[in-house]
């Protein structure tokens, strides 16, 4: 594979020029007229017009904060499994875990001992989450989904994130280094083969980025250019570089296939081709609609705006009507008046004259009067187009059904368009999941992994070497809060305990998130007098 800064730039250009072929505008163009339409800049590159109100009705967005809100309305949690291994186990080796620091699993590896990795792992994931803010990566993602069509989250190895943890006989070697993940615009993303729908099965991709020139220069100092390469990295007026970071797949010598990465500006290499040992592109992508055989995803922006436009016009229109009938214009004949007309009201105009240049000195225009049910036309057009994208009444809060279980039924139906994004959503985050776990299993080494459970914060002993030939899998559990209220699900835990068929800590455990404070404290205490009345008997 030719791996020279001017083949790679080669390939980027013609990449560039795929993506600016798709659609009548190109996704470059396209996503900029969706970014300014969606924050409000409706009427961009209009002139002459600064003396009339162009008002807005913003629909794209109220729209889109609609759908985004609804796909991350459930929590979810990750979980998972790995194929050809029963998802069973005896749990006997949690007690040894947590109260024993120096386990470590020996031997060949039984069913057992990997589902409780698989179970450690789910755990761990969630804390992974929280240190890489993933719900706020995921809002980002999405929102550059609903404007762009393709929403990108990369994942990347940090060697400079501080882990806490220490090995060595001392403990006086630091272990440093974990996964950090950063948002990508479409227009920063650019796959070899345009048409491939799977990104794993890409010859290549490529990750474009401004960059600091000194940042470039010492990052190429580091992997070995010499003074004449660092001399050919010209920055641009703004200090910056183009640096493309390129991924592409290889097989190994033990037949396995493994992902490789170069570095390089235009016309310097920064650093050489290296193995990055991940067996996954580091890469999840999120369409927010599919388009077949295309790489890319689509937008429904794209195709709001003209109804936008539609709406802005017809609302500017009807408020300067009643502007102009409120206010209309004013006509003076300058022979007759020779006053300043100020057009306050109670100004009193002298006038020297008959009475018939008194009655032909100031006239009034009448302006055109908009149609009696204009404003209904303006209506029409708003609620056909929120019904039409899937935002009607019911979805967005404003209807008023008779009874509760007619609510439950309208905003079923009024949500079930938003179902397919969603399962489009959640296949985004387990395909995350799975790359996350494949930086576990081929960066961690031995290393002890941070799980946070009802029991506590304890740390379980985790060889990487050790299950990286597992084949894992990602499930996201999604929670159906929509279906019940918070005072529903109160209802049922307490007709389950009122019937003993679960215990007070099982009912703390359900409790809906945020209800109660310091919920782990009531746990703990109620979990000490259990165990005191068990030592009693």
């Amino acid at each position: 594979m030719n791996l020279e800064p001017k083949r790679i730039f080669q390939e980027y250009k013609d990449c560039y020029n795929f993506k600016n072929s798709i659609g009548s505008k190109g996704i470059y163009e396209q996503s900029r007229i969706n970014e300014r339409f969606y924050t409000g800049d409706q009427w961009y590159g209009v002139s002459g017009a600064n003396d009339r109100p162009l008002v807005r009705h913003n629909i794209v967005k109220r729209i889109g904060e609609y759908k985004m809100s609804q796909i991350v309305s459930n929590p979810f949690s990750v979980h998972f499994d790995a194929e050809g291994v029963p998802s069973c186990t005896n749990g006997k080796y949690i007690k040894k875990l947590t109260k024993d620091s120096d386990f470590h699993f020996k031997g060949k590896k039984t069913v057992d001992e990997i589902n409780i990795v698989l179970k450690a792992l789910s755990q761990y994931h969630s804390g992974t989450a929280e240190r890489v803010g993933f719900d706020r990566l995921c809002s980002r993602a999405i929102k550059n989904a609903y404007i762009s069509g393709t929403g990108i989250i990369y994942t990347y190895w940090d060697p400079d994130v501080k882990t806490g943890l220490y090995m060595g006989k001392n403990s006086d070697i630091e272990i440093t280094g974990d996964i950090k993940c950063e948002v990508l615009k479409v227009e920063d993303l650019y796959f070899a083969d345009g048409y491939l729908e799977n990104v794993q099965s890409q010859p290549f991709i490529i990750i474009s980025s401004l960059v600091s020139a000194d940042y470039v220069k010492l990052e190429a100092k580091k992997y070995g250019a010499d003074q004449r390469q660092l001399d050919a990295i010209k920055p641009d007026s703004f200090g910056k570089v183009q640096l493309l970071t390129k991924l592409y797949k290889e097989y190994n010598a033990d037949g396995q296939v493994t992902v490789k990465c170069v570095k390089v500006t235009e016309d310097v290499t920064v650093r050489k081709s290296f193995d990055t040992r991940l067996r996954l592109y580091p890469l999840s992508v999120f369409r927010w609609e599919e388009r077949n055989n295309l790489a890319y995803g689509d937008t429904e922006v794209t195709y709001l705006i003209p109804n936008q436009i539609a709406i802005n016009r017809m609302i500017t229109a009807n408020v300067w009507s009643s502007v102009t009938m409120g206010m209309p214009i004013m006509v003076v004949n300058g022979d007759t008046v020779n006053t300043d007309i100020t057009n306050e009201p109670g100004q009193v105009i002298k006038i020297y004259g008959s009475n018939e240049d008194v009655a032909g000195a100031v006239k009034y225009i009448t302006p055109p009067d908009c149609l009696r049910d204009f404003g209904t036309a303006v209506e029409n057009l708003i609620q056909n187009t929120l019904v039409q994208s899937g935002a009607n009444e019911v979805a967005l809060g404003d209807s008023r059904p008779d009874n509760a279980s007619a609510l439950e039924n309208m905003y079923s139906a009024a949500t079930l368009p938003i179902k397919l994004i969603k399962g489009r959503f959640y296949s985004f985050v387990e395909e995350i999941s799975r790359i996350w776990a494949d930086f576990w299993v081929t960066q961690y080494g031995e290393r002890k992994i941070r799980i946070s459970d009802k029991s506590g914060n304890w740390y379980m002993p985790f060889d990487a070497e050790r299950y990286k030939n597992l084949y894992l899998n990602a499930k996201v559990d999604v929670e159906d809060t929509a279906t019940y209220t918070v005072s529903e699900r109160i209802e049922i835990l307490n007709t389950l305990y009122d019937k003993g068929l679960i215990n007070a800590n099982q009912f703390l455990e359900r409790i809906p998130k945020g209800m109660l404070s310091n919920t782990e404290e009531l746990f703990d205490q109620n979990q000490s007098e259990r165990n005191e009345s068990d030592d009693r008997v």
